[in-house]
């Protein structure tokens, strides 16, 4: 692995790393590695002046949130943002987006990341958040219980820790899925997307206009296959049967879940990904010290919300990390009100 940190696409501030992690299948295989390092008062004076931040994106996704990179370093934090492969920057032509058989396969991905992040005289001192949205949010969950003490916390914005037809229905489906994926991994499923997440998210103006996100983000969200959707109903399988991640973490949903079939104004204001309630439950079971904050008019991601529950989202989330991190201040494990 060289040391070849070059620009970012997301201009000033931000630099990338390209993490070389072998051949598969579909030839050489990649991760890329996001920083955004805080400014040296920040370095000095912020709380969490001793901490990294990993952040691992969500399906159909790549990293782009400056706003949350920017949240972390006015607070003294390394941010640091994974690309996984076949995601975003890391995605490489005639490769299919996204795609994995298992969720344990992203450890190479990560452990290079860290390899990247641990470099320097103060690399043993430092202390590890994990931030995760979504898939990404279950994906850090499985490491973290599979890496126990890792992390000093653990941070999941509207993490995909159940099946959108619960519990039950997950049962009920994953026989017939774990027979495609041996028979067919590659297979084709209908499309149930029908950009209108995307659509909410434009309305509200949270995508960056700089950006052509038609490639690494298309609007209908890349196909799925049989071989991936039976790794993430594995991954969901464990978590229903408890895990333990072995840090405090910090769970953020949106209040309402909205159906995503038709277009109306509540897309804009709820989760329309996720069943929110169905994942509030699930989370209870990802370790011994976990806080529930329910965001009023948040979003699938909530922070690309709307300002207001935009900034409540990230005063319930400083509050908290302050408490856990910060030894001049109490730790706060209880639900929080983030608006005081």
């Amino acid at each position: 692995m060289s040391d070849s940190w070059v620009p970012d696409i997301l201009g000033k501030g931000f630099e990338q790393l390209t993490l070389p992690l072998g051949h598969d299948e579909e030839g050489p295989v990649v991760a890329t590695l996001v920083r955004s390092i805080p400014n040296q008062l920040s370095r000095v004076t912020g709380p969490l002046a001793d901490v990294d931040v990993l952040y691992v994106h969500g399906w159909s996704d790549f990293f782009f949130q400056t706003e949350l990179a920017r949240f972390w370093n006015r607070l003294g934090a390394r941010f640091y943002a994974l690309d996984l492969r076949k995601y975003g920057r890391s995605l490489r032509e005639g490769q299919t987006p996204g795609y994995t058989e298992s969720l344990q396969t992203y450890d190479e991905d990560i452990a290079a990341a860290r390899e990247a992040m641990a470099r320097g005289k103060d690399a043993a001192a430092r202390r590890l958040v994990l931030l995760g949205h979504s898939t990404g949010g279950l994906t850090l969950t499985l490491w973290a219980a599979r890496h126990p003490e890792a992390a000093s916390a653990v941070v999941l914005n509207s993490p995909w820790l159940e099946l959108q037809v619960g519990a039950v229905g997950r049962q009920a489906l994953a026989p017939l899925v774990g027979v495609r994926a041996r028979l067919d991994p590659l297979g084709t499923h209908p499309a149930v997307d029908l950009g209108f997440y995307t659509r909410a998210q434009t309305e509200l103006g949270s995508l960056p206009a700089s950006l052509d996100l038609s490639l690494w983000r298309p609007e209908r969200g890349f196909p799925t296959h049989p071989g991936w959707l039976n790794a993430v109903i594995q991954g969901h399988r464990t978590i229903a049967t408890g895990v333990e991640v072995g840090a405090p973490a910090l769970v953020l949903l949106s209040k309402r879940f909205a159906s995503p079939f038709a277009w109306s104004d509540a897309l804009t204001s709820s989760d329309s990904v996720l069943v929110v309630d169905d994942i509030a439950r699930a989370a209870t079971r990802i370790g011994s010290l976990v806080t529930i904050a329910r965001i009023d008019g948040a979003i699938h991601d909530v922070f690309l919300s709307a300002a207001d529950p935009r900034a409540h989202a990230y005063a319930a989330l400083e509050r908290w990390i302050i408490g856990c991190l910060d030894p001049r201040h109490p730790v706060l494990f209880g639900a929080t009100d983030p608006r005081g």
